[in-house]
């Protein structure tokens, strides 16, 4: 599995360089770390997302806000 989910990172790795994207999360990770290390984070950052679409029960939402993220609701 850890395997798949690098491959897949390296995949979406190459894709980003070829879009050219600067404000996502992926590309400021590139400019920190070696391509290696950016693709195993981004593997991890998959399998967590994954495990808590699991573990609750849910589907996933690309623009899903957490409660903690949240603003408060005024009072």
């Amino acid at each position: 599995m850890r395997t798949l989910l690098i491959h897949g990172a390296c995949a979406v790795i190459y894709r980003a360089k070829l879009k050219g994207a600067t404000s996502s999360w992926l590309q400021t990770l590139l400019m920190r770390r070696n391509v290696n290390v950016a693709a195993v984070g981004l593997a991890n950052k998959n399998a967590r997302i994954v495990w808590a679409l699991l573990t609750q029960n849910r589907d996933f939402c690309p623009d899903h806000v957490p409660t903690a993220a949240r603003p408060a609701s005024p009072v």
